[in-house]
């Protein structure tokens, strides 16, 4: 008995002492008394909500997480909300319940707990580590609106990822990585709700992509034909932007976004 007692006794020491600790301070997180990066944080619906971006202590942004509106609520619990994460250096993105009363707190001790930042940058397994652990997979619930704009104006795709026609943010995309030759993207509406999913391989020469919306539910393959070849693109925007933009008016053009 007394074999069992110690056992337990050093098991809950060793459990104490490898437990971090995570403080938050003037936007800054640290764990174990050493500072791992700074919050910034974007007040919405007058500040009843929040999105987060995460930043390195050098100021490189790590990870940007908002407000996920497309999935349905969860009928047994109606004190959190599902957020999206974006973790940039790795092009993984996972969706995150975070509480209603504590937004701000669950997002810190998610990465601080979560020990997803070494250094200056993201660790990739520990990454996928936390997506599997506290990830969740909602439905997807479709209640969206676009936005009044004039269609007969060009679209365009900005630096920031954003989309615009008319001067005017009708959306924005990110890229979710590249699996077996094929580049993947999701779009979304101004306000945080993804509307589309889209996979293509060839690059700036693509023919077509597989498309799944929020709104059909189903899997498709859409025809994008060109004429001329592109050897190379050196856009800011991204990589594939010439295919991302023949995809957005695509999207557009059809509603969807």
């Amino acid at each position: 008995m007394k074999t069992i007692f110690t056992f337990l006794f050093i098991l809950g020491i060793n459990i104490f002492l490898s437990a971090q600790k995570v403080d938050y301070k003037n936007n800054i997180i640290a764990v174990d008394g050493n500072k791992i990066g700074k919050v910034e944080v974007q007040k919405q619906n007058f500040g009843l909500t929040k999105n987060f971006n995460l930043y390195s202590m050098n100021g490189e942004k790590l990870v940007i997480a908002v407000l996920s509106t497309e999935f349905e609520g969860d009928k047994n619990d109606n004190t959190s909300m599902y957020y999206r994460f974006t973790f940039l250096p790795t092009n993984q993105v996972g969706i995150f319940k975070l509480s209603t009363l504590g937004m701000e707190k669950g997002f810190v001790n998610l990465i601080g707990k979560g020990g997803v930042i070494d250094g200056n940058n993201l660790n990739a397994d520990k990454v996928t580590e936390l997506i599997a652990s506290k990830g969740v997979s909602p439905r997807t619930a479709v209640n969206y609106t676009l936005v009044s704009r004039n269609k007969n104006w060009p679209i365009e795709l900005k630096e920031n990822k954003s989309i615009e026609q008319g001067a005017e943010k009708i959306g924005f995309f990110t890229s979710t990585g590249n699996v077996g030759g094929q580049d993947s993207y999701e779009f979304f509406i101004p306000d945080g709700v993804m509307v589309a999913k889209v996979s293509f391989a060839g690059g700036n020469n693509a023919q077509n992509f597989e498309l799944f919306t929020a709104k059909d539910k189903v899997r498709k393959i859409i025809q994008i034909p060109q004429k001329d070849k592109v050897s190379f693109s050196s856009s800011v925007v991204d990589p594939n932007s010439l295919t991302l933009k023949r995809i957005t008016a695509w999207l557009v053009e059809n509603n969807y976004l």
